[in-house]
């Protein structure tokens, strides 16, 4: 999946679970989904890696679920920097579902690109 491809599977995300949940997810509208949307992709570019490195022996004694928390910690930081009024979370448990939500619809939608082009 491209980084284009990426940042607007994000932003459907972010919108299609304020309109789900609009108690836990608040987006204020498209734009701040996709400046969240970029802002996000910066932020897991540049420090989602040290932190998955420093916290290497935590994530192996969990089996890789400690992810989803760092996963989570990257869309708060995220909230922090577009501003909680304009895109948020209800607490750091919607968060981490959130960060749960979109690694299932990554996955899903990286393995449709790949079906798309393998040889059969």
């Amino acid at each position: 999946m491209t980084y284009l491809q990426r940042v607007v599977a994000n932003t459907l995300i972010f919108i299609s679970l304020s309109v789900i949940f609009p108690a836990h997810v608040f987006v204020a509208n498209i734009w701040v989904a996709i400046l969240a949307s970029f802002i996000l992709s910066i932020l897991n570019t540049l420090v989602k890696p040290i932190l998955t490195l420093l916290s290497l022996p935590l994530n192996l004694l969990t089996f890789g679920l400690f992810s989803f928390v760092i996963s989570a910690g990257m869309l708060q930081l995220t909230s922090s920097i577009v501003g909680s009024y304009r895109f948020g979370f209800a607490s750091f448990g919607t968060a981490i579902l959130v960060a749960v939500v979109m690694a299932v619809v990554n996955v899903i939608v990286s393995e449709h690109y790949l079906d798309k082009y393998t040889d059969r």
